[in-house]
């Protein structure tokens, strides 16, 4: 009996300088100018501690990090809204990590300026100079409301368009501004229109032509001594597609929308296309690059169709995830 206790005894741990720390949070100790420099700052450390391939890193940053932000909206007020940002910076070789919370801080540093796209350019050049990069990228995430009026009656509500504001200070310390903007309408099939009128008129068969929810997703770079608002893109996206969906109707709009839908039916290609003649024409975008789906109501997939300006370095048609415009 006593040999087993003995075995007990040797199996458990043994005691170490840990066992006479203390576990209570000391709410009262305050952190001295000595103190916090004697904190280990493996962020700064040097090449011997980078695990791993000593190569740089094209991107490390935050993303999802959520604050409110003020804006200027079209008619010069102003509208705060909660906004997700993603921030980012290259990291070199021989650099073990960066300062992640300067990506953040900077923004409470700028949080009672109102953000446009040429602010962004301060917030890029600060981190290229606090977190020693060469590279910089900084994306705003909002929605952003607009006031509608119903197609034929007195009613009006808001509409919310997914909306983000990117910016990019490169290598050459060039800054490139970019406006993402959805909106979402309306796509009657131009040959269902056509194969429902033919069963009508050659054998009297009440039939309905197939329409369903769609989403362009509108990216355009800025010419650097320009400013769109949002509205601006929501203007030029209706003008171009008409069908956008409604928010408040009455019988008289759900009427007038499927006139509107009559008129102007449409397959992806042509939603694509018609976007680009009207962006084409706004000399304030250099460059421009649309991505269009379809929620097929007639089939079991979507239909889908990007096209893009076609600057030398700017947006390549690179689209990674359809299915974020399917909603």
């Amino acid at each position: 009996m006593a040999n087993t206790n003995k075995n007990c005894a040797d199996n458990l741990p043994k005691s170490t300088d840990k066992d006479h720390l203390s576990r209570d949070y000391d709410d009262s100790f305050i952190v001295s100018k000595e103190y916090r420099e004697s904190l280990p700052d493996m962020q700064n450390a040097n090449a011997r501690h980078i695990t791993g391939s000593n190569v740089p890193i094209l991107k490390v940053g935050i993303s999802n990090f959520k604050l409110p932000l003020k804006y200027i909206v079209q008619n010069s007020d102003t509208i705060e809204l909660e906004t997700s940002v993603t921030g980012n910076v290259s990291l070199q070789a021989g650099q073990k990590g960066i300062n992640m919370s300067r990506i953040m801080r900077v923004f409470y540093d700028f949080q009672e300026r109102v953000f446009t796209l040429d602010l962004l350019k301060e917030v890029l050049q600060d981190y290229k100079k606090t977190l020693n990069t060469y590279r910089a990228e900084i994306r705003l995430d909002f929605n952003y409301p607009i006031m509608q009026t119903s197609l034929r009656s007195d009613l009006s509500g808001w509409q919310y368009y997914k909306v983000s504001y990117e910016g990019i200070l490169d290598e050459q310390d060039v800054f490139h501004k970019r406006m993402h903007f959805d909106f979402i309408y309306s796509s009657a099939c131009p040959c269902s229109s056509d194969l429902a009128e033919h069963a009508r008129q050659v054998r009297q068969a009440y039939s309905i032509p197939h329409s369903q929810r769609s989403t362009a997703r509108i990216s355009v770079e800025l010419d650097p001594k320009s400013h769109l608002f949002v509205e601006d893109l929501q203007s030029i996206a209706l003008a171009a597609l008409k069908t956008e969906t409604q928010v408040m109707v009455k019988r008289e709009d759900e009427q007038a929308f499927a006139e509107l839908n009559g008129a102007y039916p449409k397959f992806v290609e042509d939603a694509a296309r018609l976007l680009f003649a009207q962006l084409n024409e706004d000399k304030r975008i250099r460059d421009f690059q649309v991505a269009c789906a379809h929620l097929e109501s007639l089939h079991s997939h979507d239909a889908i169709a990007v096209i893009h300006k076609g600057v030398p370095g700017g947006f390549n048609g690179y689209v990674d995830d359809f299915s974020a415009l399917i909603r």
